[in-house]
């Protein structure tokens, strides 16, 4: 038996392996991977590398052990993410896991924009196989604003959609610790954790932790959801991306994403990052 994370080289896969290693002896890890050059440095830390790419089910046959306890990580390519998780879904039942573990979306059928449709549609898959599973159902990363200062920087400013709305974020490596925590503890088969953190924040407020931590003066501009498709597209993104963008910040404006359960800090055994110390490491980085 291994624990076993899909997507092992992307940002989260990393993370969770790093706090694997923490408590779990590196030969009882493996790492699916599509390139195994880009894992050498997992395999050189004793991790196994399990070569295997979510577009080629079958590349997925054998990558999956009776009894394994696998993460499933949501794929990062929008619109086809139903038949790669599908195909890792199928293998993984083929196989006789122990049990699978999925990275949802805060508020599960309940979220009800346009980025959460195919988590819901995983999560229903799940249900179908009769698989053991956990869903993990992460809230948004803070450091989908910090690892974006550069234009805040640049004008002075904070730009959403928003209004008021508030954001219950933690970072990578908090989730991390959860999926660490929900593959290696035990009384996880069947749970749904509603994972966010502590305190939700503000526009504004992120806003001025940007302007406590650089000294520049950094204002909240709330603006109409059409002048921020503009505004996203003007810089460089994909209108369908850019449209996604602004469809999030509508729900956050509704409160879809500012949910505050707990359950993150309970399953990592302590608070989630603040605001403020993600805010001041990403400055100091800039």
């Amino acid at each position: 038996m291994s624990i076993v994370v899909t997507g092992a080289t992307g940002e989260l896969g990393r993370l969770v392996i790093d706090q694997l290693l923490t408590t779990v002896p590196a030969n009882e890890i493996a790492a699916v991977v599509r390139n195994k050059e880009k894992a050498a440095p997992l395999a050189a830390r004793g991790v196994e590398l399990r070569v295997a790419d979510y577009d080629r089910p079958e590349s997925l046959k054998d990558v999956f052990r009776a009894g394994d306890r696998v993460l499933l990580i949501s794929g990062s390519e929008v619109g086809k993410r139903v038949p790669q998780h599908t195909a890792v879904i199928d293998a993984a039942k083929a196989a006789g896991v122990a049990q699978l573990a999925y990275t949802g979306v805060l508020g599960g059928p309940d979220a009800d924009f346009e980025l959460a449709d195919e988590h819901k549609v995983t999560e229903q898959l799940i249900l179908e196989s009769g698989l053991p599973h956990t869903f993990l159902r992460n809230g948004w990363y803070t450091e989908n604003y910090t690892a974006n200062l550069a234009p805040v920087l640049e004008h002075g400013a904070v730009v959403a959609n928003a209004g008021d709305g508030r954001v219950a974020s933690a970072t990578r490596a908090d989730y991390a610790a959860a999926a660490a925590a929900a593959l290696t503890g035990e009384g996880h088969i069947g749970a749904v954790y509603e994972l966010s953190g502590d305190v939700a924040w503000s526009f504004a407020q992120y806003a001025a932790q940007v302007a406590k931590a650089t000294g520049k003066e950094i204002v909240y501009k709330n603006v109409p959801a059409a002048v921020h498709q503009e505004i996203l597209v003007g810089a460089g993104l994909p209108e369908g991306f850019a449209a996604i963008l602004v469809d999030v910040d509508a729900a956050i404006e509704r409160g879809l994403l500012a949910g505050t359960s707990g359950d993150l800090a309970r399953l990592i055994g302590r608070p989630t990052t603040p605001l403020a110390e993600t805010v001041a490491a990403a400055v100091a980085a800039a």
